[in-house]
């Protein structure tokens, strides 16, 4: 049965939301597997240790730079009309929401995507952080939040299109984006190779970037195979986050749709993971303080994803890989905002030399 007939049977929802559930679950499961986290990358970048962690990350971005930019070379996917790109964005939005998104990351000790993950490993607190996180969100959306957030998004806005495209404001095209994409995917192998061979790594950290690009062109599919409006898309965690919110809470819920099938996929995917890897645990706080501390930091990330345009996974990953310009301004300020809060509660170390002690007064101590 082909995609079409497949559509006619089952119509588009219904369609994408199945989508969303198995890339869900390849997320999650390679996620888990390789522990895939952008904190703990930024952590070993700041901290000048380029690791496992900091390797990671590089595989699974750079996997996503190449597979969706060879994907748009060979004519496979169209990503002109996605919301990072056609959609005025901005400029402001993005860096300011980069920043509270990354010191919120370092607080509750993971992205958005990470605490899903954590969730579905029996990690209470990554649990609370993130329906705290799914309550904010909202909140920024549509919610009490909503004025503050349109406020700072209208300091400094950007024009949809070729305005918003980086390799069509630097002129380097697709083979552009291709090749940055390879040379990253180059430096992530040889991170990986030298902080030491771990094929879940490798694995993990190749199959989450493809994921990435099975989103955008899953959804390109769809679209291009159906005479509705269907939106080209890839994954993002803020705003599923928020609509699950708004289904469990109001009546009548929203339309289901890709989003519908991707949380609940990425949280079954990363339990299958922890259970061949026999991570299960539950985890809860150990005092007031940290709990205090997940708090704050999942508040940051809910505004901030939403001022943003989305989290570490949906601007950093998935707008980065089409060179949005709002996605990369968001990236650099999660990764910028993560070193900050990282420094302030976690300062280095500071080496004091020693004071050379005069005989003199050796001899006056008792």
């Amino acid at each position: 049965m082909n995609l079409t007939n497949i559509l006619e049977s089952y119509g588009e929802r219904v369609t994408l939301a199945a989508g969303g559930l198995l890339i869900g679950v390849l997320f999650g499961f390679f996620a888990q597997r390789s522990k895939f986290c952008l904190r703990s990358a930024v952590i070993e970048f700041w901290h000048r240790n380029f690791g496992e962690k900091l390797s990671v990350w590089l595989l699974a971005f750079s996997s996503a730079v190449v597979a969706v930019q060879l994907l748009i070379v060979m004519q496979a996917l169209d990503v002109s009309t996605a919301r990072q790109i056609a959609a005025r964005g901005s400029l402001s939005g993005a860096m300011i929401g980069g920043l509270l998104f990354g010191a919120g990351m370092i607080m509750t000790r993971g992205c958005a995507s990470r605490l899903l993950v954590l969730s579905a490993n029996g990690n209470l607190r990554a649990l609370l952080s993130g329906l705290i996180f799914a309550v904010t969100a909202q909140a920024a959306l549509s919610g009490a939040l909503s004025p503050v957030r349109n406020a700072i998004s209208s300091w400094w806005t950007v024009d949809g299109g070729s305005a918003r495209d980086l390799l069509s404001i630097t002129g380097a095209g697709h083979w552009g984006g291709l090749t940055f994409g390879l040379l990253w995917l180059v430096a992530g192998l040889y991170i990986s190779i030298r902080s030491g061979w771990d094929l879940w790594k490798w694995i993990g950290g190749i199959g989450t970037g493809l994921t990435i690009a099975a989103g955008w062109y899953y959804t390109y599919l769809i679209s291009a195979n159906t005479f509705e409006v269907v939106q080209v898309q890839g994954l993002t965690f803020s705003g599923p986050s928020a609509e699950w919110l708004m289904r469990v809470l109001s009546s009548p819920a929203p339309a289901i749709g890709f989003d519908f099938g991707l949380l609940p996929g990425v949280f079954v995917g990363s339990f299958v993971g922890a259970w061949i890897g026999k991570d299960l645990k539950l985890e809860g706080f150990k005092d007031g303080y940290s709990m205090t501390r997940y708090i704050i930091g999942a508040v940051l990330m809910g505004f901030g994803s939403m001022l943003a345009g989305g989290c570490a996974v949906g601007a950093g990953m998935t707008g980065g890989s089409i060179f949005a310009l709002t996605a990369w301004l968001a990236l650099l300020g999660m990764w910028a905002g993560a070193g900050l809060m990282d420094r302030w509660l976690d300062p280095l170390p500071v080496t004091v030399a020693a004071t050379p002690v005069n005989s003199a007064s050796q001899a006056r101590a008792p």
